[in-house]
C-alpha cells in the first residue's frame, strides 16, 4: 500500500536474533518467503543476508528453503559461502552442500532435500527441507497424478537418510487443508488444487510450514506465519515465533515467543468526520483502515484533514447511507491475480476463467 516497511522488516529480524541468543537456541528453521518476489531489491538482500549471518552468530545453525514469492535458484546462489557462516540455502531442487568445518552445529550429512545437523555433544537433527513444490520448479512434466500425490512423493525423497535414532523435522512451504489464509497472501490453492491434506504429515515428529502468514496448529503441524501484519484482516492478531526442544529422539514445542517489532494493523469504524479525527489521534504509530459510516459524502477537505490527523491511515472507506462503499486503496494493495482479473473484464466485460488465471500466474511463477 505504497509504505516502506523494510526498517520495520530490520527491527523484526533483530528481535528474533535477540530472542535466539538469549534461548540458546541452536538451530533456526526459516520455511520460506524470504522475499515477497523473484527479483528483490538489492536492499533487501543485503538485509537478509546481514540477517542470517547475525542469527547463525559463531554457534548455530540456519537452515533456509524458498517459499513461492522466492527464486528457489537465486536465493541458493551464495549457499557455498554461507555454508561457512552456518546458514544452509535449499534451492527449488537438492542441496549440496560442502559438509565441512568444526562449527557448534554442523552438517554431517546431506542428500536430495534433506539434511543431518549435529552437535558438539552428538545430538543430532534430521530435517526433510521441501522447498515450495510445483512441477516447473522440480523440471517435471504434467501428469494424471493429483499434486497431494506428487507432494507424497517428493516428501519421500527427502526421507530417504532418515535411519531414526533422532528427532525427524519436515521443513516445506505448503497450504495444509483447513489452514487459514489472511489477504496478504497470493491466490494460493486456486480452487483447492494445490492444498495438501494433514495425512501426509502422519510420520514426522514436527512439521514447519511456511506460506500461511497467520500462526496457526493443525495436530503436529505449525505455521510459524509471518514476522510483521501485513493485512488488515490480521488486525488484533499476535505474531511469534515457536521454540522447539529436542528429548532423546523426538521433539516437543516449548512455547511460542510474541514478536512485538513493526506497526500494528487496526481496523477502525466510526460515524462522522470529526469523530474520526479523534479517534486517529489515539493510535500513533500505526497503520490504519478507517471505515466511516456518514449520511452525506466525505468533501475534500474533510478527507484532506483525516489524513493529516494521522499519516498511518493507509486504507478510508466512506460508506455512505443508502450508497455502496467507496474505498481510496491504492492498487498495489491488489494481488497480481486481482490485478489480471480487473484488466480482463475491462477488455472482455467478463471475469477470465479459472484456467486462464491459473496459466497467467504460472508465468508469472506465482501459480500458487
Amino acid at each position: 500500500m505504497d509504505r516502506d516497511r523494510l526498517p520495520e522488516q530490520i527491527s523484526a529480524l533483530q528481535e528474533l536474533t535477540k530472542i535466539v541468543r538469549e534461548r540458546d537456541v541452536s538451530v533456526v528453521l526459516v520455511a520460506g518467503d524470504v522475499f515477497d518476489t523473484y527479483l528483490p531489491p538489492a536492499e533487501a538482500e543485503e538485509v537478509f543476508f546481514r540477517a542470517v549471518k547475525e542469527l547463525a552468530g559463531e554457534t548455530r545453525a540456519v537452515v533456509v528453503i524458498p517459499g513461492n514469492h522466492d527464486d528457489g535458484v537465486r536465493l541458493a546462489a551464495s549457499a557455498p559461502l554461507a555454508e561457512e557462516h552456518g546458514v544452509y540455502l535449499f534451492g527449488s531442487r537438492e542441496g549440496r552442500f560442502a559438509l565441512k568445518g568444526n562449527r557448534p552445529v554442523r552438517a554431517v550429512e546431506a542428500g536430495e532435500n534433506y539434511l543431518i545437523l549435529k552437535n558438539d555433544k552428538g545430538e543430532q537433527l534430521y530435517i526433510n527441507a521441501l522447498p515450495y513444490p510445483n512441477e516447473a520448479r522440480l523440471k517435471e512434466e504434467k501428469t494424471e497424478e493429483s499434486y497431494p500425490e506428487k507432494v507424497a512423493r517428493w516428501i519421500a525423497l527427502g526421507e530417504k537418510g532418515f535411519r531414526g535414532g533422532m528427532p525427524h523435522i519436515l521443513l516445506s512451504h505448503l497450504f495444509v487443508v483447513g489452514g487459514k489464509t489472511s489477504e496478504s497472501e497470493r491466490g494460493i490453492d486456486l480452487g483447492g488444487a494445490r492444498a495438501v491434506p494433514l495425512s501426509l504429515f502422519e510420520n514426522f515428529d514436527y512439521v514447519a510450514l511456511g506460506h500461511l502468514h497467520r500462526p496457526q496448529k493443525m495436530k503436529n503441524v505449525r505455521y510459524s506465519g509471518s514476522l510483521l501484519q501485513y493485512s488488515f484482516d490480521e488486525a488484533g492478531g499476535e505474531k511469534s515465533c515457536i521454540l522447539l526442544e529436542t528429548k532423546g529422539e523426538h521433539i516437543e514445542v516449548k512455547e511460542a515467543i510474541p514478536l512485538s517489532a513493526g506497526k500494528r494493523l487496526v481496523r477502525l469504524e466510526c460515524t462522522g468526520a470529526e469523530q474520526a479525527e479523534a479517534l486517529l489521534a489515539a493510535y500513533p504509530d500505526s497503520y490504519i483502515e478507517l471505515t466511516l459510516h456518514l449520511k452525506t459524502p466525505l468533501s475534500s477537505e474533510e478527507t484532506k484533514k483525516l489524513r493529516a490527523a494521522n499519516e498511518g491511515l493507509v486504507s478510508l472507506i466512506a460508506r455512505v447511507e443508502g450508497g455502496t462503499a467507496a474505498p481510496f486503496v491504492s492498487r498495489s494493495k491488489l494481488s497480481s491475480e486481482e490485478l489480471f482479473s480487473q484488466y480482463y473484464q475491462s477488455i472482455y466485460n467478463t471475469e477470465p476463467s479459472e484456467e486462464l488465471k491459473t496459466a497467467f500466474l504460472s508465468l508469472l511463477g506465482e501459480d500458487a
